[in-house]
């Protein structure tokens, strides 16, 4: 996930908590997300996509965190 910022996704991780929780909760459904898709967890196709559904939305957060840390660094060079 966004390979372009995988630096500053390792920064935030260990300076910005909210980017941290956003971050596992992300990585947390994904993983759910796959095991239901290989038969390996059961949930309804509803929950599925409640689930697909969050993670994009975590997704975008992320992506503000990150887009708002990069100005920020060109702003502070």
């Amino acid at each position: 996930m966004f390979p372009e910022h995988r630096d500053l996704i390792t920064e935030l991780k260990t300076t910005d908590r909210h980017f941290l929780q956003l971050f596992d909760r992300h990585n947390e459904l994904d993983q759910r997300i796959k095991n239901i898709e290989m038969h390996l967890e059961h949930r309804t196709h509803e929950e599925v996509e409640t689930m697909k559904k969050e993670k994009l939305r975590l997704k975008d957060q992320l992506y503000a965190v990150l887009q708002r840390a990069a100005a920020a660094r060109t702003i502070g060079s």
